[in-house]
């Protein structure tokens, strides 16, 4: 069984919490499923869960290079070089992070409203970026962008491999037979 779970921010990418934060178990009554891969509390979107060790492995680990796809809204306009900088690879402090693809873009349409919103500065514009990464370095995209000087306010995983969030609002999901 695979699991498409579109993860609210705020929720921990696990099943139980001794501080009582909000976690899977709040959205997710299945039992004996994992998740493949993680999604840091402060990130949003598409979650896959499953029984299937071996599938997820074939999801979670770098070795199979699946495709992850995110919208990042970020603070500033990257300009060309910041953009070069991703699709080159980021230095960070666990190694050379693997080329990026990135594309500047427009707000993702019928997108939902955060809770609570990110912080707006006046002075300051955001822009969209779509990124398409293959490996799953703690927070990576956060700390790939912040290196260019341009820090994620919102990050959304929209797509895994051929797996997308297919119009799950946020804490819904959908089971799918493997």
């Amino acid at each position: 069984m695979l699991i498409l779970f579109n993860k609210p921010f705020g929720v921990l990418s696990q099943f139980t919490d001794a501080d009582g934060r909000e976690t899977l178990a709040d959205y997710i009554d299945i039992p004996n499923v994992y998740p493949a891969g993680r999604l840091d509390k402060d990130s949003e979107g598409l979650l896959l869960l499953t029984d299937n060790g071996r599938l997820q492995a074939k999801i979670s680990d770098p070795k199979y290079h699946k495709q992850k796809h995110y919208w990042a809204q970020v603070d500033g306009d990257p300009d060309e070089s910041a953009l070069q900088t991703l699709r080159d690879g980021v230095e960070l402090k666990d190694g050379l992070t693997r080329p990026a693809d990135v594309t500047i873009t427009t707000e993702p349409e019928n997108l939902w409203p955060r809770t609570p919103p990110i912080r707006v500065r006046q002075s300051i514009p955001t822009q969209w970026l779509n990124l398409v990464i293959s490996e799953g370095k703690n927070r990576q995209v956060r700390r790939m962008t912040a290196a260019t000087g341009h820090p994620t306010l919102r990050l959304i995983r929209h797509r895994i491999g051929d797996w997308s969030l297919q119009q799950l609002e946020p804490g819904q999901y959908k089971v799918l037979s493997t």
